[in-house]
C-alpha cells in the first residue's frame, strides 16, 4: 500500500479498504504519509466523502493509531461531548452529576480554539488543577474521584492531531466525514460504555442550521454506534449563550453556582435542564436507569441536593486543586482589573443575540485563543447577560464587561451592542432541546 494510490481512490470517488485506511491512519501517526499527502487526502475525502462505512472505518483506524484505554472498574464508563458553543460549561456540572449517580466519567476534553470556549481552559481557572496527566495516572484519578476532566495525550488518537492540524490550513474543517472521525477517535479512545453527544445549533454554534445539526448527529450516532459504543445524540440550541456568562472564571462561578445552591432563575436554569437532559439519555443507555426520565431526575436530584458539588469538589482535589474549593470558590477565582456595566440605551425585548461575535469578544479581551499558542486570561468575559424574550428599559443591565484594561474593555462594549439586538415586540424563545437522534 502506499498513500499515493489510496489518494488517487479517493479523487476516483471510491472508498479505500478498511486495510488501506488503517494504514493511512498510522502513517499520520508515525510520519510515514508527508503533509502534502495527508492535505490531498483530506480535500479529497472532502470534496467526494466516505459513505457510512468508509467513515466507520476512518474513525476506527484514527483511534486505534494511539493508545485505547481500558478499565477495571466496578460501573460502567460514560462521556459527554459538545461540538462547541458559547456560555458552555456544561462538562463541569455533568462530569460530577452523572459520577454521583453510579457511572465513572473520564472526560478527555479540549481546549477553546475560535469563538468558542475550551472545557480545559475553565478548568485551569481553578489555581492548581492539573489537566495533563500521564496514562497511568487517570485511572487512579477516576477511581478515586469517579470523574475527571483532562486532556488528551500524545498517545491517543495521534493521527487526529496530526489530520486536524493539516485540515486547519487547507479549508477542509467542515467535512462531515472528518468531523466524525476526529471527534469520535479521541472519545472512542477513552473506551465508554455509552456516550452522549451534544450537538449544538444556532448562531453560537459551528452548525447554524437545524439541516446541518441533524445531519451531524447521525453521522455521529451512526458511526460510533456501528463501532459498537452505544450513543445517542441530543441537538440542542446555541442561539444565546447557555450559561448568563461567557470566560472561564466566570463560568466556572456559574457552575458552582448551580451546584451549591446559589443560582436558580432564568439564567441558570439552563444548565441544570440540559444536563437532565442528556445524563438522562446517557444513564438509560449505561442501564444505570430504567429509561430516561428516570435518569434525568435523578441528575437534578443530586444537583439539587448537593451531592454533585461534593463529587465536584473530591474531583479538583485529585487533580491537585484546593481541598476546600467547593466552599470557597469565590475567594479562589481570579479577579480582573476592570468591571464595566453595559446599559441599555432603549426600551424594548432582546430579540437577538449572536454567539459567535459574543464569543469572539471574549477572545478579544483575552479570555480565549486566535492561534493555539496564545495565553488566555481566565479572569475576563461577561457576566450577568440578559436572555432572549427579556424585556429592557433605558439603564437597564445588557451585561458586565470584565476586562484587563480599560481599552479592550471599550472594545468590548462596542462588540457587546452590536450583538444584542433590542427591538419593540417580544420574540419567540427557541425551546433549549430540539430532538434526540439515536
Amino acid at each position: 500500500m502506499d498513500a499515493r494510490s489510496i489518494i488517487a481512490q479517493l479523487r476516483r470517488r471510491q472508498v479505500p479498504s478498511e486495510q488501506e485506511l488503517r494504514w493511512f491512519a498510522q502513517g499520520l501517526a508515525d510520519g510515514g504519509v508527508s503533509d502534502a499527502q495527508a492535505g490531498a487526502f483530506a480535500m479529497a475525502v472532502c470534496m467526494g466523502g466516505l459513505g457510512a462505512q468508509g467513515r466507520a472505518a476512518l474513525t476506527l483506524a484514527m483511534r486505534d493509531s494511539g493508545e485505547v484505554l481500558r478499565w477495571d472498574l466496578d460501573g460502567p464508563v460514560v462521556d459527554k461531548h459538545s461540538t462547541g458553543g458559547v456560555g458552555d460549561c456544561l462538562s463541569l456540572v455533568l462530569a460530577p452529576a452523572l459520577a454521583e449517580c453510579g457511572a465513572y466519567v473520564p472526560m478527555i476534553s479540549g481546549r477553546g480554539l475560535g469563538h468558542t470556549g475550551g472545557t480545559l481552559d475553565k478548568m485551569d481557572a481553578i489555581p492548581g488543577v492539573g489537566t495533563v496527566f500521564p496514562q497511568d495516572r487517570l485511572p487512579q484519578i477516576v477511581a478515586q474521584a469517579g470523574c475527571a476532566i483532562v486532556g488528551a495525550t500524545a498517545q491517543i488518537a495521534p493521527a487526529d492531531k496530526r489530520l486536524y492540524a493539516i485540515r486547519d490550513v487547507t479549508a477542509t474543517v467542515d467535512s462531515l466525514d472528518l468531523i466524525t472521525a476526529s471527534i469520535l477517535s479521541k472519545k472512542l479512545a477513552a473506551s465508554p460504555d455509552a456516550l452522549v453527544l451534544d450537538v449544538k445549533m444556532g448562531s453560537g454554534a459551528f452548525m447554524k442550521t437545524m439541516d446541518q445539526a441533524r445531519a451531524l448527529a447521525y453521522a455521529l450516532t451512526e458511526t460510533a454506534n456501528a463501532a459498537g459504543c452505544q450513543t445517542t445524540a441530543v441537538i440542542s440550541d446555541m442561539s444565546q449563550p447557555l450559561a448568563p456568562a461567557l470566560g472561564n472564571a466566570l463560568e466556572v462561578a456559574e457552575v458552582m453556582k448551580v451546584l451549591t445552591g446559589q443560582g436558580g432563575g432564568q439564567g441558570t436554569e439552563p444548565l441544570v435542564s440540559l444536563s437532565a437532559a442528556l445524563g438522562g439519555v446517557v444513564l438509560a443507555d449505561a442501564g444505570l436507569a430504567a429509561d430516561v426520565q428516570q435518569g434525568a431526575d435523578r441528575v437534578v436530584e443530586v444537583i439539587r441536593d448537593g451531592r454533585a458539588a461534593e463529587r465536584f469538589g473530591r474531583m479538583i482535589a485529585a487533580q491537585g486543586g484546593p481541598l476546600g474549593f467547593v466552599d470557597n470558590w469565590a475567594r479562589f477565582l481570579p479577579e480582573p482589573n476592570v468591571i464595566r456595566e453595559v446599559a441599555s440605551r432603549g426600551p424594548g425585548y432582546i430579540t437577538a443575540m449572536d454567539g459567535e461575535a459574543l464569543g469572539l469578544a471574549v477572545v478579544g479581551l483575552g479570555g480565549g485563543r486566535q492561534v493555539e499558542s496564545d495565553v488566555v486570561d481566565p479572569a475576563v468575559g461577561f457576566s450577568g447577560l440578559v436572555r432572549l424574550g427579556d424585556k429592557v428599559d433605558r439603564g437597564t443591565p445588557l451585561a458586565v464587561i470584565h476586562a484587563g484594561r480599560e481599552d479592550a474593555a471599550r472594545a468590548a462594549e462596542a462588540a457587546l451592542r452590536r450583538a444584542i439586538t433590542i427591538s419593540d415586540t417580544p420574540p419567540p424563545v427557541p425551546d433549549l432541546i430540539h430532538e434526540r437522534v439515536g
